[in-house]
């Protein structure tokens, strides 16, 4: 009699603070909405989104065509790091890493949970579910404000 031990997965045992890098970057979904440009009231301090996305997004996937430049590329990239997690109040409720601060389960189309990188686009989240525009450095942002995603 064979008896297999069930191990929950690392993103349910680990705090974001514990997951080593490759771990912690699996549990990005890749919706891409953290790339939107997002524009905040001077004097609400309240975020709107865009649908403007900058030049390296590859609106064919909803990625990032030069993530391990991005910062370089895109000086304004603001890179999402375990020490700056309780910051990411910016980014959509989706977000995975909002999600896992919360305490809350991934969902159902998150990779992790369906095994596959479609399961987003078929759950209608990303930027692949948002007629976006890339930034050609003339666009009136204020043009192009959406509901947060």
């Amino acid at each position: 009699m064979s008896s297999s031990i069930h191990r929950a997965p690392f993103w349910e045992t680990k705090s974001l603070d514990e997951m080593t890098q490759e771990e912690w970057e699996s549990v990005c979904d890749g919706c891409g909405l953290c790339c939107l440009t997002k524009l905040q009231d001077e004097e609400t301090d309240e975020i709107v989104y865009t649908r403007v996305v900058c030049a390296y997004s590859d609106l064919a996937t909803g990625q990032c065509s030069d993530y391990a430049n991005r910062s370089i590329n895109v000086p304004t990239c603001v890179q999402l790091t375990k020490e700056r997690v309780a910051e990411f109040d910016w980014l959509p409720d989706t977000c995975a890493y909002r999600v896992l601060y919360r305490g809350q389960s991934l969902p159902n189309w998150h990779p992790l949970i369906s095994g596959s990188l479609k399961s987003v686009k078929a759950a209608g989240i990303g930027l692949l579910a948002i007629p976006v525009v890339v930034d050609t450095g003339e666009l009136e942002y204020e043009d192009y404000l959406i509901p947060n995603p």
